[in-house]
This record gives structure tokens, C-alpha cells and sequence, in this order.
């Protein structure tokens, strides 16, 4: 099977979960085919910085993040008339208020869709798309929507310069509509493991026999028009909610309140449209698929694949009952406000004055993200008011019961070394998707005290005591029970470990797709010569005489049995 694997700002050219989950799962279905489609990847500049490409990888195609130039084609009046139109329904699509309950039939969704489509055929049979997103008869059209009757609150106050902002911003997200990967040729040939050149290999969507999304909104975007134009099955897979993460960039962003409004309808109708329209959703857990479903997805479409993780770099760890200093709790990830390191610190200033020889380890990932240290620096004065006389040095060294170190230093030069020198783990999140940092912990066999976000309980199962965030003195009880108990620890520990090897490890989450991936194909015929190998490569009706399997099967009267 020819598989279209279609990623955002990720894969190839990165290496974090998202990246390393593509590559587990391009290396672990070898005997499938992939043609990676990147967007937000720019192949001459990140190309020293590729992950190497297994084998069965034909090539890679990028769509650069920066400005898209003007192709040099214009639109002539017949042209325009149809951009007009498309552009319409697009925009009213978008500024209408939404319904309470999201229907198949509901006449905005339908609106955005047809403009949706409207536009990407233009942008194939015609160009000159990005030059017809900038025009002033697009800002014109909007503008209109936004006054419209029926128009969304928050939009209706836009005014000249925030439509102007937002159809720069459109563009941006359309610009997958414009792409050459719309075709049925082959790519470049190759000349070695990574493709000739810097983007080689890959042919056109029309090509391939399944598109899988490695997440919904603009990744999925391309995986729409190939179900479109060639009837290419959808598959998208979610393990981070994009819709949650669009509607939380543009809360802390410095746009104008219309312009957010607009972006949160723009990502909400494309978010609805891919669920609608993908042959299966694999969301990574129930949080995931409650989005998609209040979104318009339809259950029967839902299909939950917890991710895969690499359990065997902590098999030692988890193995070793004995291991971990019995008073330490140990807080793990990357330092960001969601966190909420605040009410663990204070949560740990009471079990201190329950349990005067608990100790705390803060172990950061490096900081990247602006504002990480200005908020770990805040954390930091934070344990020094609540600690006033380790902060002055008055016990000895390595008495102070907080302490801050940077995950690689000598103190933790491993996450196998961060989680083996604690016998509890805490996560005191406030907002959270999918906690890899809590199935780390499970695989090494460690108790663990988290707050119920996101897909905490789904994760934990009964295997880790769980509170309530914001709420210290709550997270501090639990961490005080679990010290006080070793054999509880030990018991929740070890059915920790034997829920992470059950559900999460890379090995099943790659049986779930191999299964995926077949199921799909045996409704859907493939786009080429395969070999005797791939099972269900052509659908069973496909080798009846005649035109028996378009034709609809009729009971006789009376028997209740098919007609012969």
C-alpha cells in the first residue's frame, strides 16, 4: 500500500513527540510505502536537520512556512466571478453564528464547505489564489459577512484593519489550496536514502492509496482535497487537540478581539469539515475524542489508538523495586504556567511541616519557550519565600528540600535517572493533553499524584491517586499518604507499570494502524499494481462479472431473503 503521510511543522524536519511518533510508525509498517507531504517545512533550509528516511520512504515533499509569491497568473472576469462567489460562501460560512448542536445539515457548515472547495478548484484549474485572498474585493466580501444578519457577536466590531488582518491571516491557512501536490505523476527519481536533492521522490496526492493526517485543521487540509478530486480514503489522527491548541495561541496572541473571533470560526468550520468529511478519526484518548465529537464527528467513525511510547529505555528502572529515595517526590516536564508549579510548591510547604524529611525535585527540560524563564525565575523566589532558611543556606549541602536542575545536568543526566531518584511523581497541571510525562512514570513502576485534567484518569485508570487542580492542600494529602505507605506505593506502582506495557507502548499502537490501514483498504480499491502480499488490495465486489456490485440488493416479498 501507498501511503500519503501528511504532517504540520513536523516530521521530517523535527524531532519532538509528534516527530518521533511519524517515524515509529513510517519504520515500524515497512512493508508499506510512504510519500511524506510537510507543511511549515522548508526543505533548502532544514534539510542538515532531517531525521534519516527508512527505505520504504519514496520521498518528501515541503510547503516552505515563509510568504507565498505570486504565481504570475491573474484572474480574468470569468475567474473572478468564481472567486467572488466561492469567497462568499466562505466568509458568511465563517461569521455565522454557529449551532448549539453541530448537524450534517447545517447551512453554515455547508456554506464554508462548498466556498471551501470552490476556492480549491479555482486555485487547481486557474491560480492566482494568494493574489485573490490579498484583493480589495475579498476585504470587501468580508466585510460584508461580518454585518450580516445572523453574524457572530465578536465579529460584527471588525473593523477595515482587522479585516485586513485577518484575510492576511487566511491566506496563510489556505495556502495548502494552492500547492502542486494535486496531481497523478511520480516525483523526481531518487538517488539515495533521502531523496534526490533536498525534496525529491514523492509524487502527486493522486498517487497514493490512503492520506493519514498526523493531525486535523491545515495538515489534514490536503488530505481533504485528495478525498476531493481523486477519492482518496481520509485517515486523521489526533493526539493533541489542534482546534484547543488554535483557540489558546490566539488568547495569548496580540490581535484584535475580531481578528480572534474570526481565526477561532476559521479553525472551528476547517476542524468541523475534516471530521466530517475523514473516513476514520483516531483520536489518542476520550478527551481528544469529546472535542471531535462535539465538533460534528460521528461515532461511528471514532476509533481511540493510545500513542506508542519507547517502554524499553525504562525497563530497568521499572524493573528495580528498590530504587528511588523513599522521601522525594519528583515533578518532571517542561516549565510553562499550565504547569502550575506555584500550587505544587505550596502544596509541598504543608506536607514539609508534616513530614520535615520530604524533599522536592523540580527537573526541567531546557527552556525554549519565551517566557519559561521568567516564569521558572518566579518559581524559583517562590520556594525561597516559602523556604526561607534552606534559601539562606543554613542547612548543609543537599539538605535544602526544593531543588531546581535542568534535566541532562549532572543531577539528572537522563529521564531514566530523573525518575529512578524519586518514589513518587507529581503532576499538578491545570491544563494537560495527553500526560507523556505520567506514562514515563508508570513505565518506571512509580506512584504517582496528578490533577484530573485532560486525559489524566483515562491514563492513570485506577493505577494513581488524583486531585482536583488548584487545589494544594488537596495535592498535598496525596503525597503525604503515598510517603507514609510504601506498600502502597509499591502495589500502585507495579499496576502502573502493567497498564503503560498494556495500552501504551509503541508496539500496539502500531498493530492498531497495521489493522487501520487494511480495514480502509478493503473499501477502497488501491491506485496500482500490487503484489499478491497486501491482502484486500482490490474490494471482494471488484471481481464479481458485470455491474452486480452497484446494484442494491432487494428483499422478495415474503421471505425476507435477497432476491436470486
Amino acid at each position: 500500500m501507498r501511503i500519503g503521510l501528511l504532517t504540520e511543522g513536523g516530521y521530517p524536519y523535527a524531532t519532538g513527540e509528534s516527530g518521533l511518533w511519524c517515524d515509529r510508525l513510517v519504520r515500524g509498517l515497512a512493508p508499506h510505502e510512504f510519500d511524506l507531504y510537510a507543511l511549515g517545512g522548508d526543505a533548502r533550509r532544514e534539510a542538515p536537520g532531517r531525521l534519516p528516511l527508512p527505505p520504504n520512504v519514496r520521498g518528501v515533499r515541503t510547503a516552505p512556512p515563509g510568504p507565498d509569491e505570486h504565481d504570475g497568473r491573474g484572474h480574468g472576469r470569468r475567474e473572478r466571478r468564481r472567486f467572488e462567489a466561492a469567497f462568499k460562501d466562505l466568509a458568511d460560512g465563517i461569521c455565522a453564528e454557529p449551532s448549539a448542536a453541530p448537524t450534517p445539515d447545517d447551512e453554515a457548515a455547508q456554506r464554508f464547505a462548498a466556498g471551501l472547495y470552490g476556492l480549491a478548484d479555482l486555485a487547481r484549474g486557474h491560480g492566482g489564489l494568494t493574489a485573490a485572498l490579498r484583493s480589495e474585493s475579498a476585504v470587501r466580501i468580508l466585510e460584508s459577512a461580518c454585518r450580516a444578519p445572523g453574524a457572530r457577536r465578536g465579529v460584527a466590531a471588525a473593523t477595515v484593519p482587522d479585516q485586513l488582518a485577518f484575510t492576511d491571516q487566511l491566506e496563510r491557512a489556505l495556502r495548502p489550496l494552492s500547492l502542486d501536490w494535486y496531481g497523478e505523476e511520480e516525483g523526481p527519481a531518487r538517488t539515495g536514502r533521502d531523496g534526490a536533492g533536498p525534496d525529491g521522490g514523492a509524487g502527486g496526492l493522486g498517487l497514493v492509496d490512503l492520506c493519514h493526517a498526523a493531525s486535523a485543521g491545515a495538515a489534514a487540509l490536503p488530505g481533504l482535497l485528495a478525498k476531493r478530486f481523486f477519492g482518496t480514503p481520509l485517515l486523521v489522527t489526533e493526539y493533541g487537540v489542534q482546534l484547543r491548541a488554535h483557540y489558546l495561541a490566539a488568547t495569548g496572541a496580540t490581535l484584535a478581539t475580531p481578528v480572534r473571533a474570526l481565526l477561532a470560526a476559521f479553525h472551528g468550520r476547517l476542524a468541523g469539515e475534516v471530521y466530517r468529511r475523514a473516513d476514520l478519526l483516531t483520536p489518542g484518548n476520550t478527551h481528544a475524542r469529546r472535542w471531535q465529537e462535539k465538533c460534528g464527528a460521528e461515532r461511528s467513525r471514532l476509533r481511540t489508538v493510545y500513542p506508542g511510547m519507547d517502554a524499553e529505555r525504562f525497563a530497568e528502572v521499572g524493573e528495580d523495586e528498590e530504587s528511588g529515595d523513599p522521601t522525594t517526590l519528583a515533578w518532571i516536564g517542561r516549565v510553562e504556567p499550565a504547569k502550575d508549579l506555584v500550587a505544587l510548591l505550596h502544596a509541598f510547604a504543608e506536607v514539609r511541616r508534616q513530614q520535615p524529611d520530604a524533599r522536592l525535585r523540580i527537573i526541567a527540560a531546557p527552556v525554549r519557550e519565551p517566557g519559561a524563564a521568567a516564569y521558572l525565575a518566579h518559581c524559583r523566589a517562590l520556594a525561597a519565600q516559602l523556604f526561607p532558611d534552606e534559601a539562606a543556606g543554613r542547612h548543609a549541602v543537599g539538605e535544602n528540600p526544593v531543588s531546581f536542575e535542568e534535566l541532562g545536568g549532572p543531577e539528572a543526566p537522563t529521564l531514566e535517572d530523573a525518575y529512578a531518584a524519586s518514589s513518587v511523581v507529581v503532576l499538578s497541571s491545570v491544563v494537560e493533553g495527553f500526560p507523556v510525562g505520567l506514562v514515563e512514570a508508570m513505565f518506571c513502576a512509580r506512584a504517582t499524584v496528578s490533577t484530573d485534567v485532560g486525559a489524566v484518569v483515562e491514563v492513570i485508570g485506577g493505577t494513581g491517586l488524583v486531585v482536583p487542580p488548584r487545589n494544594p492542600k488537596a495535592l498535598a494529602d496525596a503525597c503525604l499518604a503515598l510517603l507514609r505507605d510504601p506498600g502502597r506505593r509499591h502495589r500502585l506502582g507495579a499496576a502502573a507499570r502493567a497498564r503503560a506495557l498494556e495500552l501504551f507502548t509503541v508496539e500496539q499502537n502500531l498493530a492498531a494502524f497495521r489493522g487501520i490501514y487494511l480495514e480502509l483498504l478493503s473499501h477502497s480499491p488501491v491506485r496500482r499494481r500490487v503484489t499478491s502480499e497486501v491482502p484486500f488490495a482490490h474490494p471482494a465486489e471488484a471481481h464479481v462479472p458485470g455491474s452486480w456490485a452497484n446494484q442494491p440488493v432487494t428483499a422478495a416479498a415474503g421471505t425476507g431473503e435477497p432476491d436470486a
